[in-house]
């Protein structure tokens, strides 16, 4: 018969050894949960994400509801166990539900610190462990108002990050002299602390907050020095303790964990225990590489194979904060008995620090190029003598033993047990046999089938360079991925066969391509919608229904169900009537917020749904329409003041930047458009991190392409130059007609650029005549079509679309 198998907690060190488990005995237990959180077991590692808005809870999710399905698992969701009965051999949950066991697992994670200053119970003070904390620092977000971290460890930087990117003044405390000072040198510290403050987070070292101030919610903090800091949120990550008060309880025997041995096991030998609540010979773990190896030999022992034991090894940090290459490992302070090599290269912002000790690798920090982070960690972990490579070692893997090697020869010179994802602890013999015997060929099916590059994605680079040197040229980065499961097809074939086949409408497209769901899917049916209005303008009636919520009702929704209603400022320019006009409807209909944004214009947040007609028609009233801010179109056109009043203005940047914007506004593109148009060099409307940007020279157009400032930091590349604003004009439009008409449905400008190739686009663009002047009269034709005010159409009735709900299209809203 099988044991009752029974597990209290339900994060991911319980999640990864249930997977071993049912992998080597899936028969042996019967598998009852107990998760004191009301929802499946996720990736709390990519909670960072999601506060900052890359990512959604479903992105997240490790095993969804059909898992525990599967595996005939009992899921209690939000039963919280109140006691461990070791004699009956039972748990009891706090809602009165016992269930028996012959083995239990206690993986009950960890508890937040919280500094027990004055006020540090008052509303609007949280803590960062999981998703319900996520939720309430959305929530409070919402405000845009001041926050302040108080930790400037792993935690909260990344909280900090993320509330930052929500709109909010962040500021952040911390008690030591340098920022994840157990993580980092002070060198290395500064570097972190200076790319924070470029991004507009405040720091302040050596800061000991004294109390938090507020009577019925939170205002601020002061510090012992007397400074005193508003807020309406703060956010404590100032370290964690292990949960142990259930073991407690039991009598299991505790000090800072739960007491275990190697074996996983407690001292009561059907008791296990395992993650953050455990201690194995004097040492707890907070990072997830170690908790899942405490898994692996605790699936092991359960299966029958007790030589398993879990073996402390130093693990490797990396901050998640979207542009920010950090990677620390080992012991890096100081001593009379170590030595160090630095590498520092202050233009690039790379910082590499090496600690020797008797010839052997005993620390490392890297920042702003961290590649060879798991190859200096390798040899640490193995304490390989680098005598003979001393000189060449700062220097990374691709430079031993004579020329550089290419980055694929460097991955294939590394050890099979060389680690390649340190949040999954999965080295690179794992990814090696996975691919050879079940004959992977993409990342996303090596990322399902070994979990490497699958959380926080900074050895994804590692990963496909393993891949090209285990399958050599049978390895294609870009093979064909389907659209979505309706479909074999890639979104290349869809659109050559669209054309080829004179598909001109969704249902046609459908039969003629043999789709396998009758009605698509929230992934295909936007793409397919936007693939026809591109290529049959004028032909092709477009189906709202298939487009997201933003695009149905022509304005942003928010957090609270309002929308944020965006008017077009051509080039960012206004007047005295058209300010008057947003106040005026301010005034009327009550908007709670306005703002401007990073585009030049002016934002009315909060705008009741049924109020949104009436909006529209004052603001058209005055002459607006559209800014289009929710579109998969062109956004904005960022400009600076150019000859007109500047005294280093070379070309009327703000004329070019309306006539460019009066030009192109209203079609539809894969993904959203921005532009700028700066007058000068100085580049004051920041032309050169845009999809398309133009610098003014005396000479003429210095015309840009393939930037990003969001989720990805990435500068332009130079398209090309030209003398007159005409051909400007013509080689801009015809550059975004190119990428209209190739690129896939939801990929920005430079991840098209990049995956057809820059020289290519050049090529076409400027170097083929003929081809940029067809290109420029396709994209002419189709604004005959698209340049239709949604806003004054709505109002005058001519739009009758009925936006009905669709949740499954809706829920891909903030995949944007």
């Amino acid at each position: 018969m099988k044991q009752k198998l029974v597990i209290i907690g339900n994060g991911m060190a319980p999640g990864r050894m249930l997977e071993h488990l049912f992998e080597v005995a899936p028969d042996a237990y019967d598998v009852t949960i107990f998760n004191a959180e009301p929802r499946v077991n996720y990736d709390r590692i990519m909670l960072s994400p999601v506060l900052s808005g890359c990512k959604t809870f479903d992105d997240i999710v490790i095993h969804g509801d059909g898992w525990y399905v599967e595996h005939g698992v009992m899921l209690y969701k939000g039963h919280r166990i109140a006691a461990i009965d070791r004699a009956a051999k039972t748990v009891t949950s706090e809602h009165g539900e016992t269930v028996p066991y012959d083995k239990l697992v206690i993986a009950t994670g960890s508890n937040p610190f919280i500094i027990p200053v004055p006020g540090h119970d008052l509303p609007g003070v949280l803590s960062y462990r999981d998703l319900d904390d996520v939720e309430a620092m959305l929530l409070a977000a919402q405000s845009r108002e001041k926050a302040v971290v108080i930790g400037g460890g792993l935690l909260g930087l990344e909280a900090a990050a993320g509330l930052k990117e929500r709109g909010m003044d962040v500021t952040v405390l911390h008690l030591m002299p340098t920022l994840m000072e157990r993580q980092l040198d002070p060198s290395a510290g500064h570097l972190l602390r200076h790319e924070l403050e470029s991004r507009g987070i405040d720091i302040v070292t050596e800061a000991r907050s004294a109390r938090i101030l507020g009577d019925a919610k939170v205002t601020g903090v002061e510090l012992k020095d007397g400074t005193v800091i508003d807020a309406s949120l703060i956010v404590m990550a100032v370290g964690i303790r292990p949960n142990i008060a259930l073991a407690q309880d039991a009598g299991l025997e505790v000090d800072r964990g739960i007491v275990c041995s190697p074996t996983m096991a407690t001292s009561d030998p059907d008791i296990f225990a395992v993650g953050e609540c455990v201690e194995v010979d004097g040492r707890v773990y907070g990072l997830v590489a170690p908790l899942y190896e405490m898994a692996r030999v605790l699936a092991g022992h359960l299966s029958g194979n007790p030589s398993q034991r879990f073996i402390h090894a130093e693990t490797p940090t990396r901050l998640k904060v979207t542009g920010i290459d950090l990677y620390s490992a080992g012991d890096f302070a100081e001593g009379d008995d170590r030595e160090e090599i630095v590498l520092r290269d202050a233009a690039a912002g790379i910082y590499k620090r090496l600690i020797l000790k008797d010839n052997r690798i005993i620390g490392v920090v890297l920042y702003g190029e961290t590649a060879d982070g798991s190859w200096f960690y390798d040899l640490m972990k193995k304490g390989t003598d680098i005598s003979e490579m001393r000189d060449t070692l700062i220097f990374g893997s691709a430079y031993q033993g004579g020329a550089p090697l290419d980055p694929t020869a460097a991955v294939a010179a590394l050890p099979l047990d060389a680690e390649i994802c340190g949040c999954n602890g999965v080295c690179k013999g794992t990814i090696v046999e996975a691919i050879t015997s079940k004959g992977l060929t993409s990342l996303d099916e090596v990322r399902a089938h070994t979990k490497a590059s699958a959380s926080c994605g900074t050895c994804t680079g590692l990963v496909e360079g393993l891949m090209a040197a285990t399958l050599g040229d049978a390895f294609n980065p870009n093979a064909v991925k389907p659209i979505c499961a309706c479909t074999d097809l890639s979104h290349n074939d869809v659109r050559r066969l669209i054309r080829a086949k004179e598909l001109k409408s969704i249902p046609a497209l459908m039969q003629a391509l043999e789709w396998k769901s009758s009605g698509g899917c929230a992934k295909c049916r936007p793409a397919l919608n936007y693939y026809l209005v591109c290529d049959w303008p004028g032909e092709y009636a477009d189906d709202y229904q298939s487009r997201f919520i933003n695009e149905r009702v022509h304005a942003n929704i928010q957090k609270d169900g309002t929308y944020s209603v965006v008017p077009r400022m051509w080039g960012g320019q206004t007047t005295a009537d058209e300010l008057r006009a947003i106040a005026d409807c301010v005034d009327k209909f009550g908007i709670p917020t306005v703002k401007v944004t990073g585009g030049q214009r002016i934002d009315m947040l909060g705008i009741r749904k049924e109020d949104l007609p009436a909006v529209w028609a004052d603001l058209g009233r005055a002459g607006f329409v559209s800014g289009h801010a929710y579109a998969k179109g062109l956004r904005t056109v960022k400009t600076c003041v150019g000859t007109d009043w500047c005294r280093f203005g070379t070309q009327d940047s703000t004329g070019f930047g309306v006539r460019i914007e009066k030009f192109m506004w209203g079609s539809w593109t894969p993904a959203k458009v921005k532009m700028a148009v700066s007058g000068c060099p100085r580049n004051c409307s920041e032309a050169t991190c845009k999809d398309v940007g133009v610098i003014c020279v005396d000479s003429g157009y210095e015309i840009h392409f393939a930037g990003a400032a969001g989720l990805d930091i990435k500068g332009t590349e130079v398209l090309g130059h030209v003398k007159t604003e005409d051909e400007a004009l013509e080689h801009i439009v015809a550059l975004v007609q190119m990428y209209r008409e190739q690129g896939h449905y939801l990929e920005r400008i430079y991840k098209w650029a990049r995956r057809i190739g820059y020289d290519e686009v050049r090529r076409q663009i400027m170097d083929d005549a003929s081809a940029r002047k067809a290109y420029f009269a396709r994209f002419v034709f189709s604004q005959k079509f698209a340049q239709v005010d949604p806003w004054s159409e709505r109002v005058s009735g001519k739009d009758k679309h009925e936006f009905k709900p669709m949740a499954t299209i809706d829920t891909l809203q903030a995949a944007e």
